[in-house]
């Protein structure tokens, strides 16, 4: 929310709820003929040679300082637990987006070779206990906001990686490309991008029983920091008031610690001004702490997808979504296609309700899912070339719908297969006298 809505108040000002609802309205949601599109790719980093092994701060800290001197087009940035994190500029085309990303990542990859380290791509680290990188104020709020839900929270901060893929919010229109279908999509195709992509079965070493360990992190968190709002046909009215009524994270001060509320709705903080009334300032900030799947800042920025193993693995999801939501016929196939499993949520709100949670449990081996992912990515095979897509993008899509898709496994299921694998080896060697 760094753009200003013209009428409203200053930064500095104090808010009413009605400025608010403003400020939202014009800020979250602009929209316009789908043309633009981006990616943030977050990856783990580990040691090149034994990745099992903790990198240590400082090993961290030598390397990204080589990383930042680099020319790179994407903005780098640096995730609690040490993750590195690349986002592209909008991009005029899928082919332009991947270009971009791509020759960064080639250029870090390089740099953290020398020291070393390796990008990884798992939706949460199967090894590492969670640790901060960053003391910073915000994430020291943060920290201590989450640890009353448990210790997902700082799991999420420290071990999670995501692909996350930005799209325009649509047309004000209605139809494939407006702005309440494709925010309806987004929710409903979320679950099928969560089991497709899934790759986080195991913390510590061991299965969690989930094919999306890194989903059920956000789900354990709580509807008002990770939830998003109950769909209706106004999505800037609902998005409006999910941001009043979330709770606040923090307060933040000059030159002190800052305050870390329990409860305290913005909403609420507006009508009592405790402990001081909220300004223009601390509504852009507040935006930056919720955390639901799809997330609209203009844009719409959407968080599910774990992060990809293979140094080009993400380039599979971002091809994908960005098939199913900018080419019409595509994007009327895969409403279709999703829309009986809207049944399946009770009209609770993602990701808290039953179709996210299977998705995130059993991925690709919900027959259903199975049957709807098959579906999607059929379709954003055949809108790929409208899409001015090169050969070797549609060809990693279609290896990905081959070797997982159509046979109802996804990423994790490979990971899983090398554990009982090193599991098996393990006990025979236990045994043999």
């Amino acid at each position: 929310m760094s753009d200003s809505a013209s009428g409203c108040t200053e930064p500095h000002t104090a808010l009413s709820a009605a400025d608010v609802e403003a400020l939202v309205r014009g800020i979250c949601f602009k929209t316009g003929p789908p043309r633009r599109l981006g990616v943030e790719v977050e990856w783990l980093v580990h040691e090149l040679r034994a990745p099992q092994l903790p990198v240590t701060p400082e090993r961290l800290e030598a390397a990204y300082a080589a990383v930042r001197n680099l020319p790179l087009r994407s903005a780098l940035t640096v995730e609690p637990g040490g993750q590195l994190e690349l986002s592209s500029p909008p991009a005029a085309s899928l082919t332009e987006c991947i270009g971009t990303v791509s020759a960064d990542l080639d250029a870090v990859r390089t740099v953290l070779r020398e020291d070393g380290l390796a990008l990884v791509g798992l939706g949460q680290d199967p090894w590492h206990e969670p640790r901060r990188f960053l003391r910073e104020p915000r994430y020291d709020a943060m920290e201590a906001c989450l640890d009353r839900t448990g210790p997902s929270g700082r799991a999420m901060m420290c071990t999670s990686a995501s692909v996350q893929v930005c799209l325009d919010a649509g047309h004000e229109e209605p139809g494939p490309l407006g702005l309440v279908r494709r925010w309806w999509l987004a929710h409903h195709l979320g679950p099928v991008l969560v089991a497709a992509f899934a790759s986080s079965p195991l913390a510590g070493h061991r299965p969690t029983g989930w094919m999306s360990s890194r989903q059920l992190l956000w789900t354990r968190i709580g509807a008002g920091r990770a939830g998003g709002p109950p769909l209706d046909s106004d999505p800037r009215g609902a998005w409006a008031r999910h941001v009043l009524d979330s709770p606040v994270m923090c307060v933040r001060r000059d030159g002190a610690p800052w305050d870390v509320p329990e409860g305290l709705t913005f909403r609420e903080w507006i009508e009592t001004g405790v402990p001081r009334p909220p300004t223009r300032e601390d509504l852009d900030y507040h935006v930056t702490t919720l955390f639901p799947p799809v997330r609209p800042r203009g844009h719409l920025e959407l968080r599910m997808i774990d992060a990809q193993p293979g140094d080009d693995g993400w380039i599979v999801p971002l091809a994908v979504t960005a098939a199913l939501f900018d080419d019409p016929e595509a994007a009327e196939t895969a409403y279709r296609a999703v829309k009986p499993l809207a049944e399946r949520t009770l009209g609770l709100p993602a990701p808290h309700n039953p179709l996210w949670l299977d998705a995130a449990r059993s991925g690709l081996a919900d027959a259903e899912l199975r049957e709807v992912a098959v579906t999607c990515f059929t379709t954003a095979l055949d809108a790929l070339p409208r899409l001015g897509a090169a050969p070797q993008v549609m060809e990693a899509v279609s290896a990905h719908l081959d070797r997982y898709v159509v046979r109802g496994r996804c990423p994790a299921d490979d990971l899983l297969d090398r554990q009982r694998a090193t599991d098996g080896r393990a006990h025979g060697k236990d045994i043999r006298p």
